[in-house]
């Protein structure tokens, strides 16, 4: 297949879109190393240090509301370009706040970037990527989340320990790197969101799309780079093009047919209980749980730093076999993991000082949930998405189950403080646990395998029980 097709090329504009996720995994997670400093400083409550949390998560609604119809409307590349300039200006803004209000404003902006590329990057990468390798390079993105999700912890340690003896005779540096770390911890987002801007303008527009815009030669240029064939050129372009004749006219009518209404239902099912499974719980609190077990916050900070370290090198063991497992067998294994996991850190939770077991048990259960997460929902769950729905209205489609997603978010973000006080540590995570079981059901029962197979093919999956 590699003589075939031109895979070099296509793992370079991968690898490019993916560095959306880079952004989406730092600002994500760089919360996690602020949250103590920023509640002390402005002196917030229990709800209102939630909200600090998850007005991000706001602005990720609003923007993965408005992202598929935009990439839709204007072109996968047009919308990328439109998230990297939110998350520069938010990275900025975050570092020279001058109040509460304001920061949750600029984290909001950040927020609409990340649910913007939460749709269009891992749509972007399905849309030009041969079937066969779509699993791995889609999973990219989820990769670049976790190097993000790395980068923060790495960052939020590194600017901890600098802060401590950082002395400057500029009262704005002062602030950033010494007093008020927090904003430099946010602030370094900026970065890596200028090299992102500046990168989209290497890649093309997806040819799928192009096709969808009646723009064929374009579509023919680009589909010339990804095959080396004339006959794989014209195969895919026709493929786009039967599928786009059998779906009618209206795009929203699309979204009703029995086939296509179960796809997005399921999309949404999948994406929201997958947040009630409790990977962002362990991402945005882990600090503080690690602290609440008798560590110092530089402690925590590290260990935090370990966990970020087994989320990326897991994502990439996913990334290497989940072409040749499956994403269905991968879900099987880690849930299970998952749920022996949770139960572990929950009774820790209620016996472990009785027993005398040290932190280290603690962040070994972690660890081993973190394994078994990212190895499968974490690397699975913007395949499903991006590869679920036609061509027509893919980018609408997983707006509505990114919406969903982001929903299941939010709450989590919002209600783990409240939880962890309401129904004790070990009452939070059993609950999790539990949340791991409708997963596993709705992917056993309702989910094609979709390794191996063309966006096309799983089009007609679902379209040939429309009648139904």
């Amino acid at each position: 297949m590699d003589k075939k097709e031109n895979i070099g090329y296509v793992a370079f504009i991968s690898v490019v879109s993916a560095l959306g996720g880079l952004l989406f995994g730092y600002d994500t997670a760089v919360i996690s190393g602020t949250v103590s400093q920023v509640t002390a400083q402005f002196q917030l409550t229990t709800l209102m240090s939630g909200w600090f949390v998850g007005c991000a998560l706001i602005g990720s609604i609003i923007g993965v509301a408005f992202g598929g119809a935009l990439s839709d409307r204007f072109g996968r590349k047009k919308t990328m370009v439109l998230s990297a300039i939110l998350f520069t200006v938010s990275g900025f803004g975050c570092a020279l706040s001058n109040s509460f209000y304001q920061l949750v404003v600029w984290r909001m902006i950040g927020g609409a970037g990340i649910g913007i590329v939460s749709i269009v990057c891992p749509l972007y990468i399905s849309e030009i990527s041969p079937a066969l390798h779509r699993g791995r390079l889609v999973s990219l993105y989820q990769l670049a989340v976790t190097v993000g999700f790395l980068a923060a912890y790495l960052m939020n340690y590194f600017l901890l320990n600098l802060s401590a003896g950082y002395a400057s005779s500029s009262p704005i540096l002062q602030n950033v790197f010494g007093t008020e770390i927090w904003r430099g911890m946010l602030g370094f987002e900026s970065l890596p969101a200028l090299l992102f801007l500046m990168v989209i303008f290497f890649i093309p527009e997806s040819p799928r799309w192009l096709i969808v815009r009646n723009r064929e030669n374009e579509a023919v240029h680009v589909f010339s780079k990804i095959y080396n064939e004339k006959q794989d050129v014209a195969f895919q372009v026709s493929e786009t093009k039967g599928m786009l004749l059998n779906q009618g006219k209206s795009d929203w009518k699309m979204l009703f047919q029995p086939g296509i209404r179960k796809a997005v239902i399921i999309g949404c099912a999948i994406a929201i209980l997958g947040q009630f499974m409790g990977v962002n719980a362990v991402l945005y609190y882990g600090p503080s749980i690690f602290e609440k077990s008798g560590l110092s916050s530089g402690d925590s900070l590290f260990y935090q730093s370990l966990i970020g370290l087994v989320n990326m090198l897991t994502t990439i063991l996913a990334l290497l076999i989940i072409d040749k497992v499956g994403r269905k067998k991968l879900v099987y294994v880690g849930v299970t993991g998952m749920i022996v996991s949770l139960i572990l850190i929950g009774l820790y939770s209620l016996y472990g000082e009785a027993l005398g077991l040290s932190s280290i048990f603690l962040l070994v259960c972690f660890l081993a949930y973190i394994f078994f997460c990212a190895g499968s929902i974490s690397a699975v769950i913007f395949v499903f998405l991006s590869e679920m729905y036609p061509t027509k209205i893919r980018g609408v489609a997983m707006s509505i189950a990114g919406f969903s997603l982001w929903i299941g978010t939010y709450l989590i973000g919002q209600l783990t403080p409240w939880m962890l006080e309401t129904l004790s540590p070990a009452g939070t995570f059993f609950l999790f646990a539990l949340m791991c079981v409708p997963y596993m059901l709705i992917v056993w029962k309702l989910m094609p395998e979709t390794a191996g197979k063309s966006l096309e093919e799983i089009e007609r999956f679902w379209l040939k029980n429309t009648k139904k």
